[in-house]
């Protein structure tokens, strides 16, 4: 039998067992594409120098043998699924399994479900049509001057508001205050000999942004006073492709744990696959799905599709699969983790938080529920970006920023924050100032001259 033949028996199995996805095109690409893929985030994506710089490290991992992509999936309508073709039948029958199980994932949960309301189900070729767009705009106003506005856009990528809609109306106008017409004797006064006519009310200065605003992609862009429309609308795109990736950063560890789950209960149900080649498929899911590199390692990163899987198999098997069905639609990672990686699972697969100290030491912190927790779903929080609202724009549109680092409970790397305010300030056009704090907690303020103070 082929792939395309187990493919189509593993779909029909799925649907017995109760799974619900939208179709799903499969295609196997080879490993150079591949490769694009899983860098670029889309198979056609907008250019840019930094993506570069992501390809090369991900090949020297790949051939240093610390990472293998076997597929990359993108929901959608159809969902669309690339395999490598330099995989195993065994392999790619596997990737199969799991490509269900994640199609099965982001029909249900309700991150994806409500991304796909506002996006569409056509990301694919919404991003292939915003990259022709961005090579027109290279076309007509030069390679540099495109590449400034795309770099201080992609710097701030992860700054959006995920409470907001993706199309958001504008601010509401400030409310007038309803004055009643003066009446017959009012008017009569005002024409009195020696009275003047009252001096016209000038209204106050419409304050911007009317509250503290996270999602600086969409403040710049429409509130920005000198950016032309080809300049808005790069910053709308990559803010569009953040909404876009915002499920899949936020149920990382579910959404894996979820398809290796139905990966590994679809092969063992699929009486049709030949011993042979449903071995070498479980040896495969077996390196999916250890925590660590080999039985003496300890490991110092999360593997979500370990941690997704073990979570998910502890679920089903206490509460069944409708329940582990209702969790799947309703939470995100926060929920998972907090709700559902109890201290009895701790235990068992080892888990603590640690410090790497400058020295070189790794310690290890504390075994405590809470702290692994936190440990865990740290770098997740806030798109793992900093907290940072816009607080106003000045009379002369100077743009003032403040970083809450008692909400994230770090402070900023303040070169690294500097060059990002110069990126800011290119497409600003005015002085931009973020009121933060160091790595120690001290407030600072850094301006986007380069100069810093301490507040």
């Amino acid at each position: 039998m082929t792939l395309e033949d187990y493919s189509t028996r593993l779909q029909a199995l799925a649907a017995s067992l109760g799974l619900e996805y939208y179709p799903v095109d499969f295609e196997l690409v080879p490993q150079n594409f591949m490769l694009e893929i899983a860098v670029y985030g889309m198979p056609v994506r907008m250019h840019h120098w930094s993506f570069g710089l992501r390809y090369i490290h991900q090949l020297l991992h790949q051939n240093m043998g610390h990472s293998r992509v076997f597929e990359v999936m993108f929901p959608g309508c159809p969902c669309r699924a690339y395999m490598m073709d330099t995989n195993s039948l065994a392999e790619n029958t596997l990737v199969t399994a799991h490509v269900i199980g994640h199609a099965d994932f982001v029909k249900r949960n309700a991150l994806f479900v409500r991304s796909m309301s506002m996006a569409g189900g056509r990301i694919l070729e919404q991003s292939a049509a915003r990259a022709h767009t961005l090579e027109d705009a290279r076309l007509r106003h030069g390679q540099r001057a495109v590449e400034a506005v795309l770099d201080a856009a992609l710097a701030l990528e992860p700054h959006i508001d995920i409470q907001q809609p993706l199309y958001r109306p504008p601010y509401p106008e400030p409310a007038d205050v309803a004055r009643p017409p003066p009446d017959g004797f009012h008017r009569r006064y005002q024409t009195l000999p020696g009275e003047t006519p009252p001096v016209p009310v000038k209204p106050a200065r419409r304050q911007l942004p009317p509250h503290p605003e996270q999602d600086l992609l969409w403040f710049i862009a429409h509130h920005a006073p000198e950016l032309q429309d080809w300049e808005r609308d790069i910053f709308l795109a990559v803010r569009e492709e953040a909404f876009y990736f915002y499920p899949v950063h936020a149920c990382q560890i579910m959404n894996e744990g979820w398809a290796s789950y139905w990966h590994a209960r679809l092969l063992r149900e699929a009486d049709f696959l030949p011993q042979e080649l449903y071995l070498q498929a479980l040896r495969t899911h077996s390196d999916v799905v250890r925590p660590y590199g080999n039985e003496q390692d300890v490991a110092l990163s999360i593997n979500p599709y370990h941690l997704g899987f073990a979570i998910w198999e502890d679920i089903i098997e206490r509460d069944g699969i409708e329940t582990a069905r209702r969790i799947c639609a309703e939470e995100d990672d926060f929920g998972f983790i907090r709700n559902h990686l109890n201290a009895r699972l701790v235990d068992k697969l080892n888990l603590f938080s640690y410090q790497e100290r400058t020295d070189g030491e790794t310690r290890v912190l504390s075994r405590d529920i809470h702290d692994v927790h936190e440990a865990i779903l740290g770098p997740k929080y806030n798109y793992g970006a900093p907290c940072i609202a816009v607080e106003r724009m000045d009379d002369d549109h100077s743009l003032v920023l403040r970083h809450d680092h008692s909400r994230d409970g770090r402070g900023l790397d303040l070169a690294l924050a500097g060059q990002v305010l110069q990126y800011v300030a290119q497409v600003w056009r005015r002085p931009v100032t973020l009121h933060t704090a160091d790595f120690r907690g001290v407030a600072r303020t850094i301006q986007s001259d380069g100069r810093q103070k301490s507040a």
